[in-house]
């Protein structure tokens, strides 16, 4: 397959894509299309909800209608970091003789699902920074290169606190989004009886290879961003940070940190991949506007009078999206 794939070709393998997954997903379009860029931007995705929402689900869908590697892994705070990236054993050669012998953990998969990711321990939980950052693994002095592509998905429970370990901020900012799952509307949850209550089980089809989707990411990279647009969305990025002119009142009361650089690239990358599901190769305003939530929001620190008045990321987001100026 050619490197670059055309624009009604991308448009065509996207909508197979969204097609079988939503075989067995009702619902959860916005949550299923933000995974899907996530996909194309070659980042990592944590997904937050209450239990029962078909977050596990839509990681496992998406792991069959791919044909990827998939790994699952059940944080606990008894799990520890060799339980994730492996451990040295010890073999014997032909001749009896012993030796050290690298023994893969589940982290050496394509797609890799981080169940319920703030149950593990700090120290469990940065077990996975170097696989997500330069997908590789150090075991000892010796580097072993994780297979591309390669993707984390990340659940978690926004309620339940107890035994759980918050993820800290340097890990926060290697998740490319941050997606939130909502509860279903009346109609979707009646479909979702007649589907999971009846006697035959949804079947979903891989639609997608490897090779295809390197070249989506390949074709979601060279979309285009003018100028203009690109201002908006630095400066947007900056009006994070509280001591910045562009900052909304609300960013310079509540806030003690903004989004990192790391934002910045979200925020254009995920852009870029809301703008090929338009079948367009620029991005628009409304591209940035779209990305805005799922790409900053977990990147915003709130000071202690911030998290005492329980004031939320989106908030502080959708003011920054509001006050800075299309320029055209």
């Amino acid at each position: 397959m050619n490197d670059q794939v055309t624009l009604s070709g991308a448009r065509e393998q996207l909508t197979r894509l969204r097609a079988e997954i939503g075989k067995r997903i009702v619902g959860h379009q916005a949550l299923v299309d933000g995974v899907i860029a996530c996909l194309l931007a070659s980042g990592h995705v944590l997904l937050e909800g209450v239990p029962g929402l078909g977050k596990t689900m839509l990681v496992k869908t998406l792991s069959d209608a791919l044909h990827l590697e998939f790994a699952r892994i059940q944080f606990t705070p008894d799990l520890m970091p060799a339980d994730i990236i492996g451990t040295q054993i010890v073999a014997h050669d032909e001749q009896g003789n012993r030796y050290f012998q690298f023994q893969p953990g589940p982290v050496f998969t394509q797609l890799l699902l981080a169940d319920e990711i703030n149950r593990a321990t700090p120290k469990t939980q940065s077990a996975l920074l170097e696989a997500m950052e330069e997908k590789k693994v150090t075991v000892g002095r010796t580097g072993h290169p994780l297979e591309e592509p390669f993707m984390v998905l990340a659940t978690q429970n926004p309620i339940e606190m107890e035994g759980t370990y918050p993820l800290p901020e340097a890990q926060l900012d290697r998740f490319l989004l941050k997606l939130t799952a909502d509860y279903p509307s009346e109609q979707e949850l009646s479909t979702i009886i007649d589907r999971t209550t009846g006697g035959e089980e949804v079947q979903v089809d891989p639609v997608l290879s490897g090779a295809e989707l390197e070249a989506l990411r390949s074709r979601t990279r060279s979309v285009v961003v003018a100028r203009h647009v690109k201002d908006y969305a630095v400066r947007a990025v900056l009006a994070t940070h509280p001591g910045n002119p562009d900052a909304p009142p609300l960013v310079q009361r509540y806030v003690r940190h903004g989004a990192s650089p790391r934002g910045a690239l979200s925020l254009i990358l995920v852009a870029k991949a809301f703008a090929l599901f338009e079948d367009r190769l620029n991005v628009s305003f409304d591209d940035l506007k779209a990305a805005a939530l799922p790409a900053l929001r977990h990147r915003i620190l709130l000071n202690f009078e911030g998290e005492a008045e329980g004031i939320e990321p989106d908030a502080l987001i959708s003011a920054i999206i509001d006050g800075i100026p299309v320029a055209g």
